[in-house]
């Protein structure tokens, strides 16, 4: 019998599933009364590259199709030697769900991801959540537009087809986007847009070269707005970025990566006037963290009044345009209580700012991170965790504590 230690002692592999391994955040949400507050986690995951078997049949490019397959059955067990199979993402072993997620049993009959999903989700008293993959958040990097075209559609069918629909209601995604072919991007906002569980789609940032001001990208923007649903723009790390390849350690390439991406891409959408172009657009940042949108409020303001013959579609300042976007709260600063008040105030976070957890993750945040805030009001904590969310994303209350919240609260419009 394999043993495992925990917390102390030596216990069988078997034993530590998704629930055990997350019994005090779940003493922590029995203890917040978290089951009477509606909980809409933005940015959760999981891992798709399990799966492929089933996702790459529906690539419809049969040449792509079998380059894919054979691909991932020639390095089966052999990943690329890159900072997640070092060791960086699972601390090293110590985040024991990496290593002993495949042991971990499910019920006959049932989806895999589901059940793990809905594990995690009643631990933490998380509603409903917004399901995104991990190693595909990299898609942007693929040297081949074709492939990114054909595995983006693929993992769209595969997930609002048979993963989505399994979920009971409980998960929701923004399906990805192939922003490399602005065609491609359109046709399957137009395929999948209508689908239930599907609240948007999703830019992965971490990409060799990205303008979301490109004139080909106004069609798709102008679908996504004409649908009622959101934009959302996710970040991530990339140790190979040529301006990150100085930096000698992970911690490094990690922290500045994540804000960085956003960061950019941010400053070309308010710049070139994307806020006025499609005022009716939920445009959502996710995974950058905050510490780094005040900064920004700040240098293109300043920027703007020195130079706003530059920016001549802006009809107020670029903090302003800012102030109508949303962002995800993962990873949420909270070294300093002062400054982070300071930006909870400046975005205006009672209305724009979403929780999300990013698990399973190895520095996922959980629902408490919001509500033991001191400085944050009862109806702002209640908007943040899932009152915004649910009304952006039309998501209606699970019992009727929730339901009385919401109308306490001013957000009983989302059932």
């Amino acid at each position: 019998m394999d043993l495992i230690a925990d917390r102390g002692r030596r216990v069988p592999v078997e034993e530590l599933n998704t629930s055990r391994l997350l019994a005090h955040a779940r003493k922590q949400a029995v203890q917040r009364k978290f089951d009477d507050m509606l909980i809409v986690d933005v940015d959760a995951h999981h891992y798709e590259n399990e799966h492929f078997n089933d996702i790459l049949p529906f690539m419809e490019n049969d040449v792509f199709k079998q380059l894919a397959i054979s691909g991932t059955s020639r390095n089966r067990g052999r990943g690329a030697i890159t900072p997640q199979t070092l060791g960086y993402q699972d601390m090293g072993g110590r985040v024991t769900r990496y290593p002993l997620r495949g042991t971990e049993k499910t019920p006959d009959g049932s989806f895999r991801d589901v059940e793990l999903g809905h594990r995690w989700m009643d631990a933490m008293s998380v509603d409903y959540s917004c399901l995104f993959p991990t190693g595909m958040l990299s898609i942007g990097l693929h040297p081949q537009t074709e492939m990114e075209v054909e595995l983006c559609w693929a993992y769209n069918r595969w997930l609002t087809e048979k993963v989505l629909p399994e979920s009971g209601g409980r998960f929701f995604s923004m399906l990805t986007l192939p922003f490399s072919d602005p065609d491609a991007c359109l046709r399957q906002v137009e395929e999948f847009g209508h689908r239930k569980h599907v609240g948007g789609f999703m830019v992965t940032t971490v990409r060799n070269n990205l303008a979301v001001n490109d004139n080909r990208y106004m069609k798709v923007y102008r679908a996504i707005e004409e649908r009622g649903l959101v934009l959302s723009f996710h970040s991530g790390p990339n140790w190979g970025e040529p301006i990150f390849k100085s930096c000698n350690r992970f911690l490094v390439a990690h922290a500045l990566g994540f804000s960085w991406y956003n960061i950019v891409n941010l400053a070309n959408w308010v710049i070139n006037g994307m806020g006025e172009r499609f005022p009716k657009l939920p445009v959502l940042w996710i995974e950058s963290g905050l510490a780094w949108v005040p900064f920004m409020m700040q240098k293109l303001d300043h920027e703007y009044m020195l130079r706003p013959s530059e920016a001549p579609l802006l009809k107020k300042k670029p903090s302003d345009y800012m102030r109508d976007m949303f962002y995800s709260s993962q990873p949420m600063e909270i070294q300093d209580m002062g400054a982070l008040e300071t930006t909870f105030r400046m975005i205006n976070a009672e209305t724009q700012l979403m929780y999300s957890s990013d698990y399973p993750h190895w520095d996922f945040d959980l629902p408490s991170t919001i509500s033991d805030l001191p400085f944050v009001t009862e109806k702002a904590k209640h908007n943040i965790l899932g009152g915004t969310a649910a009304r952006l994303f039309k998501l209606p209350p699970r019992n009727e504590a929730q339901k009385a919240n919401l109308k306490k609260f001013g957000n009983l419009t989302a059932a």
